[in-house]
């Protein structure tokens, strides 16, 4: 076939014409991927070829380099690297070529190059492409190729790790700020600087620490923020933004001369785009505030001096924020669409966080402005003043509040009868936050009852309203249970004061999930969620509601599940949510059923949810399997023993769940919920643990299986190991090796999202240490001082393992918590032989840092390892 044809058949309106196109492509690469990716560059550089074969081109190209997804991404740049070298530098040769020779914008070669240059820059350190990009960078080239090189470096910049780059900071930094110039003729290449820079400034600390570089760079910057150019002054402000949150430090000199002018006067632009990166600079200033705050406290609290120090910019501009802030708050429209983001969205949240930041001294101005608008006949002014008194509800001293706020309330509960469905919507919101944030006021009597009833009549508002009435209910049950139980130790309280109102409460919100525009503004799940919360925290007095909940609950599963085969396709995903929602509510019912209700009614709710898992297991609904799971969970935990009698009908179910390696999050629900069952059960799991046991292995050794799903896995052993005690020696050995290798992972210390998950896994092994250790020891009633001997040739690695922890400095509060219990569980299973193996500085610091930490499980049982280990010094 003629591959220019197939490559412009990739945008045809005939789909039959569009999808052999796409088939042959598909082949293609599979076939022969070299020689693919070498016809396919070739056509990207043959400037006599159409525009469009061009740009498909390329996109074929690229597509074969790089990925959204991480896990391909990276194994497709393996694979480049495995191709032979004269293939990879044809592709490398020929798509710098093409630089400068496309019309289109934006052009296609750059983002090839950038796929090629995150693949190969990290692996071999070949910075060659870095050199030939700034080598293009010479003012007398022609502006296309300095356009689309600007491009290239822009998309390498915003897609490698910012190391890669250090070493070649100072030239690339070089031709960026050459290209961003205000003397710089072209506005493409100014515009193409600009978002090079944006995407550079993660590496260019080096630079930011030089005071002569630094001036430099700022002072095109902000030169850049006066273009007349729309694009290029907001992509100049993106900078400002980006620059403020990670160089603050070094912000002072240069916040006083030029960024507070430029910022508050980008937040007056009519220009939404122009207004919003105006907004979004002092939204980051906040966050980089607040964050000092607590860096402060900390070292208040070590009796150290912090690092950084907070220069109180936003308190300082305050004064000058507010009018043009809150200026933004009235200019919107009536039928904004929600999912947009614009100027009075933004004001509002940049409100909020300056409150947070700036705590009692925006309370005042605020006011002020609130004062002015809340009787204003405009419907905006009257919505801009409720936002903004809604806004500043958290941050400031709860006591400077009350007294405006107790006098806002029934003002604010009468404006939930305005003609404006907008100010409707902001007073629902109001009253959200009053009950969430101050909610004592909401409960006190004098109040209790006008925001009841005004929060019920509400509940046939619109969507928009109606769904924040039921947020404000959710955060009302919350205050008033754990006022009931502050004054009452009891753990469920006798009665609280909404138990007048729970049979009317829950019966309204019941109601609203069958609205027929329920649908609407995610108002059938924020009622399910209110009757949820409302149900969690219901005190003893109000226990025959939630029996009569828990049966409408099963009703409406039940009828749900005889439209299964009736639900046309294009329903068929709301169908799902609502299978989902009452999965969620059947959980939250079961919790507060008495054990005795819950096993007179398990029978209909295995029913119910065998029969979920038989049809969402045709349909591949793994939403629904997901809740599933987790309601058999919660049944499980209530009914204990007696679930031994569902085990064999569910079991089938549990191992499609523990295979289910494409939908992880599925897959960890069964793993969560066998942990469930091994506690519920006890030593009757030893039935089934022989299956349970091997899909686990399994799991743990594939490399498909997301990797999220085995430290669940891990952590499991222990409950299995607990509850089948002697049992468990069976699978001792390739538990612990599996154990060990899991304890011997390194991650980079540079990626945070990876010191997360290492922590997560660690955490896991100790459980499962913990649990194994517990399990074969037995416990005062049965114990079993010689099965807990087969461990004793792994203690050695264990407490390795629990130094390796205590040594290192980004261990979590989990860590300490578990490695705590953990050693308090050696001392008892070993007595004074091991006392010589844990008497360690590190070990003895880990328990330290527990004893002092301010989480009161962490405290309490490193304070009992301690007592542990010091009685065994004694001995």
């Amino acid at each position: 076939m003629d591959l220019t044809k197939v490559l412009e058949a990739t945008v045809s309106p005939d789909l039959a014409e569009l999808q052999a196109a796409q088939k042959y492509l598909e082949e293609a690469a599979q076939v022969n991927l070299p020689q693919f990716l070498l016809v396919l560059v070739n056509e990207l550089a043959d400037g006599s070829k159409s525009q469009v074969a061009r740009m498909a081109a390329g996109l074929q190209l690229k597509n074969q380099l790089t990925s959204k997804d991480d896990i391909v991404r990276a194994q497709y740049q393996q694979r480049w690297l495995g191709l032979d070298k004269e293939v990879r530098d044809h592709v490398k040769k020929m798509s710098l070529a093409t630089l400068g020779n496309e019309t289109a914008r934006p052009a296609i070669a750059p983002q090839c190059i950038a796929a090629i240059a995150c693949a190969e820059i990290p692996t071999t350190q070949d910075l060659e492409i870095i050199d030939k990009l700034v080598a293009n960078e010479d003012t007398g080239s022609p502006e296309l190729l300095r356009e689309q090189t600007l491009e290239a470096i822009g998309y390498i910049c915003q897609d490698i790790e910012p190391e890669h780059l250090v070493s070649h900071a100072n030239k690339i930094l070089t031709v960026i700020i050459q290209g961003m110039r205000k003397e710089e003729p072209s506005n493409h290449i100014r515009l193409a600087a600009t978002t090079a820079l944006l995407n550079s400034l993660e590496f260019t600390k080096q630079n930011f620490e030089k005071a002569a570089e630094r001036d430099f760079i700022m002072q095109v910057v902000c030169e850049s923020t006066q273009s007349s150019q729309t694009t290029i002054k907001v992509a100049a402000l993106q900078c400002l933004v980006k620059i403020m949150s990670l160089y603050y430090q070094h912000m002072e000199e240069y916040m006083r001369l030029a960024l507070f002018g430029i910022t508050v006067e980008a937040i007056k632009s009519d220009t939404d785009e122009v207004a919003l990166q105006g907004i979004e600079f002092w939204s980051t200033v906040c966050d980089e505030e607040m964050d000092l705050a607590i860096e402060m406290a900390e070292a208040q609290e070590a009796g150290r001096p912090p690092e950084n120090t907070s220069r109180f910019y936003a308190k300082g501009a305050l004064a000058f924020l507010i009018p043009p802030i809150t200026n933004c708050l009235i200019n919107q429209e009536e039928y904004d669409d929600e999912d947009d983001w614009n100027p009075c969205k933004a004001a509002g949240v940049c409100l909020m966080l300056l409150a947070q930041c700036c705590e009692d001294a925006i309370v005042q101005p605020v006011l002020e402005f609130v004062n002015v608008n809340f009787a204003s006949p405009s419907w905006k002014n009257k919505d801009a003043a409720i936002m903004a008194f809604g806004a500043i509800l958290e941050g400031p001293d709860p006591k400077t509040l009350q007294p405006f706020v107790e006098n806002a309330l029934p003002v604010i509960a009468q404006q939930m009868k305005d003609e404006s469905v907008v100010v409707r919507d902001s007073a629902a919101w109001v009253l959200g936050r009053v009950c969430e944030i101050m909610p004592h006021i909401a409960i006190n009597e004098k109040y209790l009852v006008l925001v009841v009833t005004t929060l019920l009549e509400s509940l046939i508002a619109e969507p928009r309203v109606a769904s924040n009435v039921c947020w404000a209910f959710s955060s009302l049950s919350e205050a008033a249970y754990e006022a009931a139980t502050d004054q009452n130790s009891e753990e469920e309280p006798q009665t609280y004061c909404l138990s007048q109102f729970f049979n009317t409460i829950i019966e309204k919100l019941l109601e609203v999930t069958v609205r027929p525009d329920a649908g609407q503004c995610n108002l059938r799940s924020a009622a399910y969620e209110a009757v949820m919360e409302m149900i969690k925290n219901s005190p003893k007095d109000c226990y025959g509601v939630v029996q009569k909940t828990t049966l409408d609950v099963m009703q409406r599963l039940q009828h749900v599940l005889q439209l299964e085969r009736q639900v046309p396709s294009n329903e068929r995903a709301q169908y799902n949510d609502l299978q989902s929602l009452l999965c969620a509510t059947l959980q939250s019912v079961l919790r507060k059923i008495n054990p005795p209700d819950a096993v007179q009614i398990a029978e209909s709710v295995m029913t119910a949810l065998l029969q979920m898992f038989g049809a969402s297991a045709q349909g591949g609904t793994s939403g629904v399997q997901e809740d599933a799971l987790m309601a058999v969970g919660t049944l499980v935990e209530v009914i204990g023993i007696n679930f031994m009698q569902y085990m064999e009908s569910f079991m089938p179910f549990l191992e499609v769940g523990l295979k289910n390696k494409s939908e992880y999050q599925v897959c960890t629900a069964a793993v969560g919920l066998v942990g469930d069952i091994a506690r519920g059960l006890g030593v009757s799991i030893t039935q089934y643990s022989d299956r349970i046991m091997q899909i686990l292995m399994e799991n743990c050794h594939d490399e498909t299986v997301h990797r999220s799903v085995k430290p669940h896995i891990l952590s499991v052993f222990g409950d299995i190991a607990l509850a089948t005690g002697p049992h468990f020696k069976k699978y001792l050995d390739v538990v612990i090796a599996t154990l060990t290798q899991a304890t011997q992972v390194q991650v980079v210390k540079t990626d945070y999202d990876m010191i997360d998950y290492l922590n997560e896994l660690r955490e896991s092994c100790l459980e499962a240490y913990t649990g194994i250790i517990q399990g074969l020891k037995g416990d005062a009633e049965k114990p079993n001082p010689a099965e807990v001997e087969v461990i004793k040739p792994h203690i050695q690695h264990i407490i390795g393992f629990l130094e390796l922890i205590a040594e290192d400095q980004d261990h979590s509060e989990g860590n300490v918590t578990c490695a705590s219990g953990l050693i308090g569980d050696i001392c008892e299973a070993f007595g004074t032989e091991v006392h010589p193996m844990l008497d360690k500085p590190s070990i003895q610091d880990l328990l330290q840092e527990g004893r002092r930490s301010k989480n009161h499980k962490t405290k309490q049982v490193a304070n009992w390892a301690s007592r542990k280990l010091r009685t065994l010094k004694q001995l």
